[in-house]
């Protein structure tokens, strides 16, 4: 189970999520509370384990906006919201090629399941994407709600599409709840923000550990009655990028 702990403002909750065992911490660039500037990410990212996943999180930034922000900060991956210039991913792809780069999409849940079906499936197309991450949204945010989507709803398109799209659940995920959305959608990770805040972009150490630790378990009790999925390989794009 690969999890990422986002929406990081300070070194201090970084390193939290490091030596708790996340795989991956993510620096908001699109206005929130949890706004970072990419100057201020990099000194987090310099004291980072090398081995962790530093994403930058965009919402509808252009190409350029994109890779000055992944050089200054030193990331090493992308999570797009919202509605990308057509191409944007495959640019990305194509323009990081001395390093490993992973591209992960974000995809809103919406209740209309043929719909979100339909474009849940239609992202396989886009080969050079590593994952999909589906989230919740109001008319306001595009991400960080606090608010759960309909997981029972969105179970079959998870089982579905899962079996060749690594899909990570966001969205009202908390220490309480994330055992329920793994049992229920059988993601290949999950995603965290506001559910382990004390306040917007300020994290709860004891709140961190809890979920890291319910959400392995929920993940090995899952594993044990099913296949694994997909798991990042070696090179770039769907079939790439290793942990």
């Amino acid at each position: 189970m690969w999890i990422k702990i986002c929406g990081n403002t300070n070194l201090a909750d970084a390193q939290l999520a490091a030596e708790s065992g996340a795989d991956a911490v993510g620096f908001i660039f699109a206005p929130s509370p949890r706004q970072i500037a990419p100057e201020a990410a990099a000194r987090i990212t310099a004291l980072l384990p090398h081995t962790m996943e530093k994403y930058g999180v965009f919402v509808d930034a252009d190409f350029e906006t994109i890779v000055r922000t992944v050089e200054t900060a030193n990331l090493t991956g992308v999570q797009l919201h919202a509605a990308p210039a057509a191409g944007l991913a495959q640019r990305l792809r194509a323009h990081f090629t001395k390093q490993t780069m992973r591209i992960v999409q974000v995809l809103h849940y919406e209740p209309n399941m043929e719909r979100f079906a339909a474009h849940l499936h239609a992202l396989h197309a886009q080969a050079e994407l590593d994952a999909v991450l589906i989230d919740s949204r109001t008319a306001t945010q595009v991400g960080g709600t606090g608010i759960a989507f309909d997981w029972h709803a969105a179970r079959a398109a998870f089982a579905r599409e899962g079996r060749t799209l690594r899909l990570i659940a966001a969205g009202g995920l908390r220490p309480d709840n994330v055992a329920e959305a793994i049992a229920t959608l059988h993601p290949w990770g999950v995603d965290v923000a506001s559910g382990v805040e004390t306040q917007p972009g300020k994290k709860d150490p004891a709140r961190v550990a809890e979920f890291l630790r319910t959400a392995r378990a929920a993940a090995a009790a899952m594993e044990s009655t099913q296949q694994a999925t997909p798991e990042f390989a070696h090179s770039p794009g769907r079939k790439g990028a290793s942990q």
